[in-house]
């Protein structure tokens, strides 16, 4: 049974994460800033100044390359700390601009993918996270005259990879972790279909450092890769942290995690979010999955055959009935280390203002 969790914040270039030691991690989930997206062109322009130039030359393709060369770096701090049959989570849409008079498409999702091969991994099936919020009357180019009018992207893409084949679970304690970090049968159904409809967040900051904007996403996106790709115990890692969404949801799924991030200006940020209140809160998530099965099972229309005990609910199938969610307790945080604590009682969930 896991007692604690771990949860480390890293500020430094996500290109060098040298104190990160080869094969520790069992997960990452991740959404870089998105070459050729403007927001971004100043961070990728401190890293590599042939960017800059590119973007002012009108040399859209040459700057896609670049960005994606600094891209290409972390994807190699990725491998090298990546456990063997460990997964690769990463949230990228692909880019639309105009550079000098011409206008084009960036697939950032097909450039990430032909890296990854050249890595050796293997492509598993993506998701298409569209965001419910886009508004259906945008369009780009002519409007309603032929034919240069262009269509408008409104979704995302979650690119999965795999290193080096399954991951083998060895030991009786290994497979009881688990089973008892199984998912119930009606998330499955919902997980694992490759079009996730989730509204978008927020993306405003309110800081004086360089970024206005967070690029966040939102918390369901990594809660559901957490528990679909990993098991409890495990670490997971987010080399561009932001505003830490993917550790929060690590805290609230019994992982370990570290946060990877350039700008320090989030340090204070982040390190604000982490109030007992605030971690308590995270417990709303597992509440809400147990009354959405208790739900499930009072409408299912045929009958359940097993149970599980730790809950005390029927379940579809055998592989449910070892599940076992826990909740947050207690937190203690010194400097960029948090750790917390799990009771399987439901502690009192505080209001967050």
């Amino acid at each position: 049974m896991i007692k604690n969790t771990s949860h480390q914040l890293v500020f430094q270039d996500a290109r060098h994460a040298s104190l990160i030691p080869d094969g520790c991690i069992h997960l990452v989930i991740t959404s870089p800033p998105y070459p050729m997206i403007k927001m971004w062109d100043d961070v990728y322009s401190q890293q590599n100044k042939r960017i800059r130039r590119a973007l002012t030359n009108g040399k859209g393709s040459q700057a896609f390359e670049l960005m994606h060369g600094v891209l290409d770096r972390v994807w190699k701090e990725v491998d090298r700390t990546l456990v063997q049959g460990g997964i690769c989570c990463i949230n990228i849409g692909d880019a639309t601009r105009s550079i000098g008079d011409h206008f084009s498409l960036y697939p950032n999702h097909q450039r990430v993918q032909q890296q990854f091969l050249k890595l050796g991994y293997q492509c598993l099936p993506s998701v298409l996270w569209r965001k419910v919020t886009n508004a259906p009357n945008k369009f780009m180019g002519s409007g309603m005259m032929p034919p240069s009018a262009y269509v408008t992207l409104e979704h995302e893409w979650i690119l999965i990879f795999r290193k080096n084949g399954r991951r083998r679970f060895e030991s009786d304690e290994e497979q009881l972790n688990r089973v008892a970090s199984a998912y119930f049968w009606e998330e499955r159904n919902v997980w694992f279909n490759d079009l996730w409809q989730l509204p978008g967040t927020t993306q405003q900051l309110n800081l004086s450092g360089r970024r206005s904007r967070s690029g966040a996403f939102p918390f369901e996106l990594p809660y559901r890769l957490i528990n679909m790709y990993s098991v409890k115990g495990d670490t997971v890692l987010d080399p561009f942290l932001g505003t830490g969404t993917t550790v929060f949801a690590a805290m609230s799924s019994e992982r370990n995690s570290i946060g990877i991030e350039i700008d320090e200006s989030l340090r204070d940020l982040f390190l604000s979010q982490i109030s007992t209140e605030k971690v308590l809160a995270l417990n709303q998530y597992t509440s809400q999955r147990l009354k959405q099965h208790e739900q499930f099972v009072r409408e299912f229309e045929k009958p359940i055959n097993h149970f599980n005990a730790n809950h005390n609910v029927a379940v579809v199938t055998r592989q449910e009935t070892q599940l076992r969610l826990r909740f947050i307790e207690s937190v203690q945080t010194r400097d960029d280390q948090t750790v917390v604590n799990y009771t399987d009682e439901e502690p009192i969930i505080p209001k967050v203002s």
